[in-house]
């Protein structure tokens, strides 16, 4: 069946829904160049006025699966389940999350991203360990969940090629803020990768891509839907994003501290968010009986796994990760207690030192990034160190201390504690 597309347009942005045959039709031909870019725009920008109802949404979302191929995870021997985040600062939980999963007993095939603005990437963290690689064919991830029980990689070219095609366009025509795409782009890559089941990372707060916890929690409700309706048992936890996650945000930076926490150390924040997101992992891959995983971080357990994973891919986990040649020491300007440490301006930061692109096709720095000293609540002296800039570059250093203009608040009193985990969303 053939439609004409500029109807398509229209009964979008009259607010109308489109069958489910038109749906099938837009994508797959906008996925073959048949529909040129500027008509999928103006479709997408109807979506974004107008929204998507949630059959039509589901409808959509596996067109983009149908797009390409599903990856077969089925005969691994151990339950798969899989986590997504949204994006946040700091945010190396992958890193140590996937580890410690495997370590559990489950199989975890996460396929990630390439950071972008002022969130990082988990690829680009990854690609700081000497001779690391992102890309595995399909049989060879297979391979490797089977000897390993984990994989960090890249999504192949033929998984959700729609979605590829979509984002580019999303990114260069005003149509990314739009619940709808968003909760589509996220679970059209996480179905089409073969997990049993998922769960969702969605951050909340200033360095965050939500920053209210309103449209945050419409986001997770709206991917745990697709996720059931597509057979993937699915929940999000809304995790607090308006201070960087641990004490480091850049990519060599994130894999040391990643790696102190598989060792049984690092930030407390950085575990208690890996633990609760460990422990719903294990109860949707139907393991909750099995070993307590903060147990299970604390003695050191999934560090063994880490170093399996990282040889698997290629790379030395214990060649020593690439450092700055340049590096400059801020004091705290006054003594007290931190009250705030902004996670977007630490995001800018360590972006325009090189740790982050601007667009996709950017090269980032290794060695760039952020260390702070003190976390929330903990009390600073006057002259100290608070932070550190990292990089290959030092030309980049002036910019980067200006996004610290009112980055930091340190006051007589300490802050309420605040909560990691903000909310369940589950159905």
């Amino acid at each position: 069946m053939t439609f004409h597309v500029v109807d398509l347009i229209r009964t979008k942005r009259d607010g109308g829904r489109l069958p489910d045959a038109a749906v099938d039709w837009l994508i797959s031909s906008y996925t073959a160049g048949a529909v040129p870019d500027e008509q999928m725009a103006s479709y997408l920008m109807a979506v974004v006025w107008r929204g998507m109802r949630p059959a039509e949404l589901s409808r959509w979302t596996a067109a983009m699966v149908a797009s390409g191929e599903r990856l077969d995870l089925s005969g691994l021997g151990r339950p798969t389940v899989d986590k997504h985040s949204t994006g946040g600062v700091g945010d190396k939980v992958s890193l140590v999350l996937v580890p410690l999963v495997v370590a559990c007993g489950a199989a975890v095939p996460q396929l990630a991203g390439r950071g972008l603005g002022h969130t990082g990437g988990t690829l680009d963290k990854m690609a700081a360990i000497p001779g690391w690689r992102a890309s595995l064919a399909p049989e060879r991830m297979r391979s490797v969940l089977t000897d390993v029980g984990g994989v960090i990689a890249a999504a192949g070219a033929g998984l959700a090629p729609a979605d590829r095609k979509l984002y580019a366009l999303r990114d260069v025509t005003g149509t990314v803020e739009s619940i709808p795409l968003i909760a589509s782009s996220i679970m059209s890559k996480k179905i089409a990768e073969g997990t049993s089941a998922l769960v969702l990372d969605v951050k909340v707060g200033s360095g965050a891509f939500m920053t209210a916890q309103a449209p945050a929690r419409e986001l997770a409700e709206t991917m745990v839907a697709l996720g059931d309706v597509a057979g993937v048992r699915t929940e999000a936890l809304l995790t607090g994003m308006d201070t960087p996650l641990g004490r480091t945000a850049g990519n060599a930076l994130e894999v040391d501290e990643a790696v102190a926490a598989l060792r049984g150390g690092g930030p407390a924040d950085l575990v208690e968010v890996t633990v609760a997101l460990a422990r719903r992992m294990l109860t949707l891959a139907g393991l909750a009986g099995g070993p307590d995983p903060a147990d299970v971080l604390a003695a050191g357990r999934a560090h063994d796994v880490w170093q399996r994973m990282v040889t698997a891919q290629g790379g030395d986990p214990d060649a020593p990760l690439p450092v700055a040649p340049h590096v400059e020491t801020l004091p705290a300007p006054a003594t007290g207690f931190l009250r705030r440490l902004d996670a977007r301006a630490v995001g800018l930061v360590a972006w325009r030192l090189g740790a982050g692109r601007a667009r996709q096709d950017d090269e980032v720095s290794a060695v760039a990034g952020v260390r702070w000293f003190a976390g929330l609540g903990e009390r600073v002296v006057a002259g100290a160190p608070l932070l550190e800039l990292h990089t290959d570059d030092p030309a980049r250093l002036a910019t980067a201390r200006a996004a610290l203009a009112d980055a930091v608040e340190i006051a007589d009193t300490p802050p309420s504690v605040q909560r990691l985990v903000l909310d369940h969303v589950h159905l």
